[in-house]
């Protein structure tokens, strides 16, 4: 069992991926795809008037306030325009792909957070009205169900909250949760970087190897939402998947290439 999380920034080639994801599926691989979209939401947010809002936790991390219309937009986008282009991009390769949100089914479910703490202008403030949250709970028997009717589940937040409310989840870390629920052999987080690199942003700075035991140490050089990235690794290692893959998603083929070892190799 394999677990494919591919981002949403510029310059990822969702047809190299998925080209790479059907030949290896054609081979009897299990395979299970989660995918962003952020890049497509922030253009289509700005377009519709109501641009994206970026905030910093205290611990240092940067992630999307989530407001009601905000979240109608992110659903818009990743399980409308987002999901739809990738399961098309499957079926027209031969593999019979099945779309769904963590919403759907309950897949990805968590607490809501209806507020959150965010560092401005060196000041610590509280904003509410946030949808987001992390996956705690994965439905795997839904997930099997796919599988053993020969469907490869394409997967995107959001999630569901305990209350059936949709939140915004961080997709490397729910793609973490749904491989330590399915006991996955590996985990590919591909973006459009060739993985984690010391001194972003030169691509020479790759580093090749992290020790599954000391993955958190390695958050110093991770950037932006690379942060994440790194968080669900350690998560995913902590939980018993064996290996997780930093890969890159721009050409090529993305999948194999990060099975055998291009990239940053958390083991």
């Amino acid at each position: 069992m394999i677990v494919v999380k591919v981002g949403g920034s510029a310059g990822i080639d969702y047809d190299a991926v998925c080209a790479d994801l059907a030949r290896r599926w054609k081979t009897g691989e299990k395979l299970i795809l989660v995918h962003g979209g952020s890049g497509e939401t922030n253009r289509v947010a700005e377009a519709l008037g109501h641009p994206p809002r970026f905030v910093t936790s205290p611990s240092g991390y940067t992630s999307r306030f989530t407001d009601r219309q905000t979240l109608e937009i992110f659903e818009m986008v990743y399980c409308g325009k987002m999901n739809k282009g990738i399961v098309e991009r499957l079926q027209r390769l031969g593999v019979n792909a099945v779309g769904l949100s963590g919403l759907d089914g309950r897949i990805f479910e968590g607490r809501h957070k209806d507020s959150v703490r965010i560092v401005e202008d060196g000041k610590t403030k509280i904003l509410r009205g946030d949808h987001t949250g992390t996956v705690e709970k994965v439905n795997t028997d839904l997930i099997d169900l796919l599988l053993a009717g020969g469907y490869l589940p394409v997967l995107t937040p959001p999630a569901s909250s305990y209350e059936g409310v949709a939140i915004n989840v961080d997709g490397d870390r729910a793609a973490a949760a749904l491989a330590v629920a399915l006991k996955a052999d590996a985990l590919l987080l591909l973006s459009n970087v060739p993985g984690l690199l010391r001194a972003y942003p030169d691509e020479s700075s790759l580093i090749r190897e992290i020790p599954a035991a000391d993955v958190e140490s390695y958050l110093e050089f991770a950037q932006d939402r690379m942060k994440k990235k790194v968080l669900g690794a350690a998560e995913a290692v902590q939980g018993g998947v064996r290996r997780v893959i930093f890969g890159d998603a721009r050409a090529g083929e993305p999948v194999s290439a990060a099975l055998g070892g291009a990239g940053t190799v958390v083991s």
